[in-house]
């Protein structure tokens, strides 16, 4: 029984995504301290719901930035939070093209979403997260 070889550098491709996902997690942060500056000065109808607001991009975008990290390092658990984080801004992507006319915030967006997935969805990606399950073109 032979065992499998495991490439144990992620693919290029595997890490331009997590470099990608850390900028997400980074403009998530920045995002924060712009609505925590507007809360504290007041611009916002209801001081909570400015601080609320904050708080809540702050985790996200420590969470998108760890996982952005974690897949530049070769972590393979990764992919699974990138990916759904991808997924859930399909529909910020389609909103900002058409019902809140910001065609050109949407067509940023959907440039690194789309950029994203087909980066962590690549044959290099799919072949280098395969590979910890075995030689996948054994035949059983």
């Amino acid at each position: 029984m032979s065992t499998p070889s495991q490439p144990l550098v992620p693919p290029s491709t595997f890490r331009s995504a997590g470099v990608l996902v850390a900028l997400q997690g980074l403009l998530a942060l920045v995002v924060a301290v712009v609505l925590l500056v507007r809360a504290v000065g007041g611009v916002e109808d209801s001081a909570a719901n400015g601080y609320g607001t904050a708080g809540w991009f702050a985790v996200v975008g420590v969470a998108v930035g760890a996982a952005g990290g974690a897949l530049v390092a070769g972590k393979r658990w990764a992919r699974a939070i990138a990916l759904v984080v991808q997924f859930l801004l399909l529909p910020v992507v389609w909103s900002l093209l058409t019902d809140s006319h910001q065609p050109l915030y949407g067509a940023l967006l959907g440039l690194v979403v789309v950029a994203i997935l087909v980066l962590l969805f690549s044959p290099p990606s799919s072949r280098w997260m395969a590979a910890e399950y075995g030689d996948v073109d054994e035949e059983m």
